[in-house]
């Protein structure tokens, strides 16, 4: 068989590491989510009646929440209350963990593929 024709073999075959990428993801996906709704919250509960605040309904706390977990960041001012901002602190190391634990199973992923 050709080198061509094994690459595209190897493309096409779905093994079980394939399977275990797309379980990690889906379990980081779910966890995600779940801080995303806790992290919304909570944001909002600390945040709505704080002075010079810019989250002041729960649509605002969820932008605010999701933009930390993508590192993205918003334009939002950070949290006004210590509260917020260890709450801020606590979604932004999800973050790179998140970041950090996928960049490594991908690793792996194709580590393993490699060594096939």
């Amino acid at each position: 068989m050709s080198l061509l024709g094994e690459e595209l073999t190897r493309l096409t075959t779905v093994e079980e590491r394939h399977r275990r990428l797309l379980a990690r993801f889906l379990l980081v996906v779910a966890a995600s989510l779940v801080v995303v709704a806790l992290g919304t919250v909570a944001i909002y509960l600390t945040e709505r009646h704080a002075s010079g605040t810019q989250v002041h309904t729960l649509g605002q706390a969820a932008f605010f929440t999701t933009t930390q977990l993508l590192t993205v960041s918003s334009s939002m001012k950070n949290p006004i209350t210590p509260a917020g901002r260890c709450i801020d602190i606590l979604l932004e190391a999800w973050a790179v963990i998140v970041v950090a634990g996928s960049a490594g199973a991908i690793a792996s992923f194709l580590q393993t593929g490699d060594q096939s």
